[in-house]
This record gives C-alpha cells, structure tokens and sequence, in this order.
C-alpha cells in the first residue's frame, strides 16, 4: 500500500465532517473540529468551493454545503451498483459464516425473485437456484418486504389474490397474513416455519437502498433438523448483520 497523501486526507476529513448535523458548516467550525490551522482550513475550504465540492449558503454568510460534484460522484456510483452482483457477495460472506444457504430476493408483484444464492456446505440443504419465483407469502423474504409496503399498495396486491399454500403451514387467509406482517414492521425481521418447503425454515431482514427505500431481503435458510431457538437467535442477528452491509454497499446511511 502506498503513502497517504496527507493534503488529500485533510480535504476528505472536510467533506466528511458536512455529513453529520445540519449539512452546514463555517470555517471555524471545521478548524475546531479537525484541529487544523486557519490557513489550512481556508486553503482546503477555497479548493473545494473553487471544485464545486462546496458551495457557500446564500442565506448564511460564513457557512458552506456540500456540492453539485458530490452529488454527482454519488449518483454515478449509484449508476455502477448492481443489485444481484453486491447481493451474492455479501450472501456469499454470510454462507461462510454459518455454512447456511442465503438467498437475496426482490418483490414481483405478489412473488418473490431470488436474484442472489449461496448454498449451504452440509450435505442436507435446502434446494432452490437464482432466478427462481415463490409466492411471497409463503416466504420469509417475501413476507419481509410485504410487510415494508405502504397499506394501500399492500391492499392493492392483496385485492383479488388467491393465497396458495405450499405447504400445511402457510399462510392462506389474508387476515392472518396482515397479522404476521404487522408483527414483523414490529420486530423489523421476518420468519418462516416450514411455510414453503416443509423441511426448510428461515429468517429474512430487509435490505435499503441510498434513499432508505426497502429494496431487497436477504434470508439465511435451515433445515429445521439443524433449527433450535439458540441458532434462530444466531442467524437472526446473522441475517440482519449481512443486509446491512448489502444496505451500505447500495449507499443507505453514507449520505442521507
């Protein structure tokens, strides 16, 4: 690894500051805060604004925002993240951490799509492949990301859909299927029991992206001969772990 340029740290530490609070800062302010000489501030502060990297507040004299060229870096990096690559990477450093399948699936309607897939290292595991579509409901990734939906769009899909069971265990009234997704807003994760494969269950937490929009879930499955209340914990606390690293590769929580 090469030398760190320590003009180009300072002028980081600079834009980072503009981050937290308000999004505005003086001259002083960030003098005090990275402890650096004025002059160096006001050279940093002068090359960042002459860069569109900052522009002075019309409305506060002295004080300074983050600008055009930032948004524009982030908006391309946007443009570059592809859901289904970033989404195999992580599921891929979950699935070497349990040795469980994880999956990344996205909401179609009233269907989950898996669009990410790792396979578990035991010889029993849960079957399934990348590209394959379950009915959300019987999901615990599907259930997830129904439950993030707004109430009337969720009553819109609802509206005329038939409920199909996949196993004895799914869910196949609509009441009971509010209920479920009511408590899961609450918990902020979802479960399955044997809902759609009756050897299988799993947990599922939900995936953002750069606008906090729920776009994805990622979910670690388990055949429930491996199950017990000490690994759900486990593998709950596991799932949430992995979507949100999916969640700060898309951009959630760098800049909000």
């Amino acid at each position: 690894m090469g030398r760190l340029v320590p003009a180009v740290t300072r002028a980081f530490d600079v834009l980072e500051l503009f981050l937290e609070g308000d999004g505005t800062l003086s001259a002083p302010e960030i003098t005090r805060r990275l402890q650096l000489p004025r002059t160096t501030t006001h050279e940093l502060v002068t090359t960042l604004t002459a860069r569109n990297y900052l522009v002075p507040v019309p409305e506060q004299p002295g004080r300074y925002r983050l600008g055009v060229r930032t948004y524009q870096l982030g908006s391309r990096y946007a443009e570059q993240l592809d859901l289904a690559a970033e989404g195999h990477q992580v599921a891929r450093e979950v699935a070497d951490t349990c040795g469980e399948t994880v999956h990344v699936a996205v909401l179609e309607d009233m269907d989950v799509i898996y669009i990410a897939k790792v396979d578990s290292t035991h010889a029993v595991r849960m079957v399934s492949a990348a590209g394959r579509r379950l009915p959300a409901h019987c999901t615990a990734v599907g259930k997830m990301l129904l439950a993030t939906l707004p109430e009337a769009e969720l009553g819109e899909r609802l509206e005329g859909c038939e409920l199909i069971g996949m196993t004895p265990r799914s869910i196949t009234d609509p009441d009971a299927l509010r209920a479920a997704l009511a408590e899961i807003r609450i918990l902020g994760v979802a479960g399955e029991q044997q809902e759609s494969n009756p050897d299988v269950t799993c947990v599922a937490a939900p995936v953002r992206d750069r606008t906090g929009r729920v776009v994805a879930a990622l979910s670690v499955s388990v055949p429930v001969h491996r199950w017990s209340e000490d690994r759900e914990n486990e593998l709950t606390a596991l799932a949430v772990k992995g979507a949100n690293e999916l969640s700060e590769r898309l951009g959630y929580g760098i800049v909000r």
